[in-house]
């Protein structure tokens, strides 16, 4: 037995590794064709862009093994199926149950790894990520000087050069963009240029600098210089690398997000208590009420109440209107900070439970996988890719709607994540029973010829 079970294991192994390659490459390339304007015109060294790249292989290694698990399950147990390898070893009393579970415990050693990678690996390289995205998207262009084009990318200057002779630029033309009081050129044989960490260093040598004033061009002042320095300010030109305390969901670990649940029930523990001492300060012998709407139903009778109680006594009815008015809003805001505070604490758990939820895809893709491929006969990988997209999208497609629906507060988080677990388990359940007593899921039917008798 221990030889079957490391034979198993061995054919699981391999076409794991060719899946699991084949679609990291799959989802590193689409991300790619995305990503790539984002490095377009920004003149940003290798090392960066590797770096980002490398970044976002994390949600894709995530996204990549349950797959993996599934392509290599079925082109395992086709392949078995297929050279008639499951009927030899039922024919020698071996039960597919047994042969399965080699299957589940490579199923199991790629989950409880995923798992850790999801709460340790995962945050950390999505928050770095983020941030080295968003120091890009903010880095303006690099200074791209190209011989008769202009350079319009600095805030106070444009400048046109004629071409280029070592570390100098030559016959370099620079105008001023603020024109409200003074226009100024500038005009050298030579330049250079040198970015700092907020600014252009312009060095120009052998030229003249030309200003008229605007309201009266009769006021021009020509300056000739041998070595003229100019500091132009250009914020962001250089990448400026921003570390920052605040993260998304998606990037904090398990107790990150239990600090961040914890901190919203417990003011929403104080908006209650507050709610709570208010109306007892106005409805001091009234039940509470269990919701809003019976809160707000019974503010407005009691308005009622006070409209009817004017003719007796004016000033009081309207003084206590208004304070039942401002009771009403004060209720109603508490409560909408209430019900934003819960959207937050879902939102929180459905990415708790992601990080379990997905990896255990795994053992369930070998559930529906194992069967499945016993019944297409077929070892193939693009027999495994074809059946595996199908399963993976209605994962997906599940698993995408109940976290819409968790971000919505109709369903709770943790039954918004397990759902597609437990959908496609009890399928794969039940097609695993199918094959335990040699059963077909799909009867096709049979026809039989036969001779019609001449009466």
């Amino acid at each position: 037995m221990k030889l079957l079970t490391r034979y198993i294991l061995k054919e699981h192994f391999l076409p794991f590794l060719y899946a699991l390659l084949i679609v990291i490459f799959l989802l590193f390339t689409n991300f790619l064709l995305r990503a790539v304007d984002r490095f377009l015109g920004k003149g940003l060294p290798i090392d960066i862009i590797l770096e980002y790249l490398f970044l976002n292989t994390a949600w894709i290694i995530a996204l990549a093994a349950p797959v993996a698990v599934l392509v290599a399950t079925l082109m395992a147990f086709g392949r078995f199926s297929e050279d008639n390898e499951i009927t030899a070893l039922r024919s020698s009393g071996v039960s597919f149950t047994r042969i399965l579970w080699p299957a589940l415990t490579f199923s199991i050693l790629v989950a409880v790894p995923l798992m850790t990678f999801n709460n340790t690996v995962l945050p950390h390289m999505n928050h770095n990520a983020r941030m080295l995205a968003r120091d890009i998207y903010r880095k303006r262009p690099d200074l791209n000087v190209e011989a008769g084009y202009f350079i319009d990318d600095l805030p106070q200057y444009s400048f046109i050069v004629k071409g280029k002779r070592g570390d100098r630029y030559q016959d370099v033309h620079i105008y001023g963009k603020d024109r409200t009081v003074t226009q100024t050129s500038i005009r050298a044989k030579e330049g250079s240029f040198q970015p700092l960490d907020d600014a252009i260093m312009v060095t120009l040598y052998d030229g003249e600098i030309h200003e008229v004033e605007v309201n009266n061009y009769q006021n021009y002042r020509r300056i000739i210089f041998d070595r003229h320095r100019i500091t132009i300010p250009a914020e962001d030109l250089m990448l400026e690398r921003r570390e920052t305390g605040s993260r998304t969901d998606r990037e904090m670990t398990l107790n990150m997000m239990d600090e961040k649940i914890a901190g919203y029930r417990k003011r929403t523990a104080a908006i209650e208590e507050r709610i709570i001492k208010e109306f007892e300060f106005s409805f001091p012998d009234t039940p509470i009420p269990a919701t809003m709407e019976d809160l707000m139903t019974l503010v407005k009778k009691q308005q009622n109440i006070e409209k009817k109680e004017t003719v007796s006594d004016p000033n009081r009815s309207i003084s206590r209107s208004q304070d039942l008015i401002n009771l009403s809003l004060r209720v109603r805001t508490d409560y909408q900070m209430i019900a934003g505070y819960e959207r937050s604490i879902n939102r929180y758990t459905v990415e708790i439970h992601k990080k379990f939820s997905l990896p255990s895809a795994c053992i369930v893709f070998v559930l529906v996988g194992a069967p499945l491929g016993i019944m297409t006969r077929k070892g193939s990988f693009f027999t495994a890719i074809v059946f595996s997209f199908g399963f993976v999208l209605l994962y997906y497609l599940f698993l995408i709607g109940g976290e819409e629906m968790a971000d919505r507060n109709y369903l709770h988080g943790a039954v918004a994540m397990w759902m597609p677990n437990i959908v496609l388990g009890a399928v794969g359940l039940v097609m695993t029973y199918q094959a335990t007593h040699e059963r077909t899921m799909f009867q096709t039917p049979s026809f039989r010829k036969g001779k019609k008798k001449l009466s």
